[in-house]
């Protein structure tokens, strides 16, 4: 059975932040119940790591907080997901134009950035944490994590479900 809604983060080589978005994604679309209505996944723009997993220090960090992105293998973003996926999110302005180039004119509505889910005041781009040192890593997580809270409320409403904490009269 196909989930209702699907959902693909993109960065560059899909060994940092883009498997960090997807498994801090799929923890808390598991969390509020909704593993099974969300297919939640990622992807690169380059095709840098095929088949590797993700980078240590980002499955260390995310491990940290609750996060195993483990099983997770890079890929490239294919044309496919333009026409599988309901929503697609880059992390950064660069992702976003790479996309914008090879998604077919009807599919270009998909595109967006995570971080315009995020609360007013993280920045408009998940930066890239690959040259930095540990800091850096938190801070992917720093802004993902509250991206991706707001982001379930997006889902929440594609899915036409009411919001989390809300009662029936």
């Amino acid at each position: 059975m196909r989930p209702a809604y699907s959902v693909l983060m993109v960065c560059m080589g899909n060994i940092c932040r883009s498997p960090t978005a997807e498994g801090v994604l799929r923890q808390i679309v598991r969390d509020a119940g909704l593993e099974h209505a969300v297919q939640i996944d990622s992807a690169g723009t380059h095709d840098y790591h095929p088949g590797h997993p993700p980078d240590p220090r980002s499955c260390r960090h995310a491990l940290r907080r609750g996060y195993d992105l483990s099983a997770l293998r890079a890929r490239l973003v294919q044309p496919l997901d333009f026409s599988r996926f309901d929503l697609i999110l880059a992390m950064d302005w660069e992702n976003l134009e790479a996309l914008q180039v090879i998604c077919p004119a009807g599919q270009q509505h998909k595109l967006r950035r995570l971080m315009e889910f995020a609360p007013t005041g993280l920045g408009d781009v998940v930066a890239d944490p690959y040259y930095g040192g540990p800091e850096a890593f938190d801070a992917v997580l720093d802004v993902v994590e509250p991206a991706c809270r707001g982001l379930l409320i997006h889902l929440r409403d594609a899915l036409r479900l009411p919001p989390a904490g809300h009662k029936p009269e």
